[in-house]
């Protein structure tokens, strides 16, 4: 049988993952293709971000070794396997549109993983650069009676149960970017993007999309425009990417649940307690419009409190900032 590109692709990847050298012509059996089809799929899979060294005599090899997602591993991770499926993806354009148009995967709680995104994207647009297997794509599915009120605050109780799953893994000192964002050391770590679906005053549904950065290549770093950083510059050590994702799908799943009974009140002292600009004074950007005060954190309803000159003020919507324009 005549395997698809995206099985090609899949098989030369899970070849290379030892971090050895492998001859064009051996992969080439692997995959039922020639050496010069082989030289295009490694090809295609460099423009993802895939660091693939070609040495003649030697053939292809990566950078060093990599780990792949698993459905199998991260079952054997998860601390409680709660039947929504999780799906992992080799590459799509991104999660948050691949959950969307997977019927299959309608269910709360239900979550689609990928090794890489070719069409990532952050809040207001923005990309979300999403090499192969180098960081963390990840989106879950949840439907919410009561309408878009029922959302208010989500993005922070998730930003908050993602802090607090790294803290269990070891890696604390996580910080909380109202509305969407996690800190570490200063510099982004990670962005969450929530797209919702449905009635203002029924049912809707929302697709909770996370980009969490693990081991960034440097290569593609250069096309960000902001200070960030990765688990594994900040730490030195490799990331179990399997243990990680599993442990955040569990914290997320026991978050949204209790979110979806209690709303953002349980989470609300917690979030100010990893307030990244807490007592900082910062500046408001509504449209055209500016302000300026010191940060008080968030309130019940997960707008942003600010003191100003003009007493205190609260934002539900905007862009927090401490760089100048």
């Amino acid at each position: 049988m005549s395997l698809s590109v995206e099985q090609r692709r899949s098989t030369l990847v899970a070849r290379l993952a030892d971090g050895q050298f492998h001859s064009g012509e051996s992969l080439g059996r692997a995959l039922g293709v020639s050496r010069a089809a082989v030289n295009k799929h490694i090809q295609a899979l460099t423009a993802l971000g895939l660091d693939v060294y070609k040495v003649t005599g030697k053939g292809y090899r990566l950078s060093g070794p990599l780990t792949l997602l698993e459905e199998s591993q991260l079952a054997t991770h998860r601390q409680a396997i709660l039947g929504a499926p999780v799906k992992v993806m080799n590459v799509v354009d991104s999660t948050n549109t691949q959950l969307k148009c997977d019927q299959e995967l309608h269910y709360s709680g239900a979550v689609c993983v990928a090794q890489a995104q070719t069409a990532g994207r952050g809040r207001m647009g923005r990309q979300w650069l999403s090499p192969f297997g180098a960081n963390l794509y990840l989106s879950m599915f949840w439907c919410f009676g009561g309408g878009y009120s029922a959302l208010q605050g989500l993005s922070l109780m998730v930003g908050l149960v993602v802090s607090e799953a790294l803290d269990e893994l070891g890696y604390p000192g996580t910080k909380l970017k109202w509305p969407n964002d996690v800190y570490l050391e200063g510099k982004k770590l990670g962005g969450i993007l929530i797209e919702v679906e449905g009635q203002m005053n029924d049912e809707c549904q929302a697709v909770i999309g996370l980009g969490l950065n693990l081991d960034m290549p440097d290569n593609v770093a250069m096309g960000i425009d902001q200070p960030w950083t990765d688990l594994t510059r900040e730490f030195g050590q490799e990331v179990d990417k399997n243990r990680l994702a599993a442990r955040i799908i569990d914290r997320l799943h026991e978050g949204v649940l209790r979110f979806e009974e209690q709303g953002l009140t349980p989470f609300q002292e917690r979030w100010n307690k990893r307030d990244h600009f807490a007592g900082q004074s910062v500046r408001m950007l509504c449209g055209k419009q500016e302000f300026q005060g010191i940060c008080l954190g968030i309130n019940q309803d997960g707008a942003l409190i600010l003191d100003t000159k003009a007493g205190q003020k609260t934002f539900f919507g905007g862009e927090v900032s401490v760089r100048p324009l």
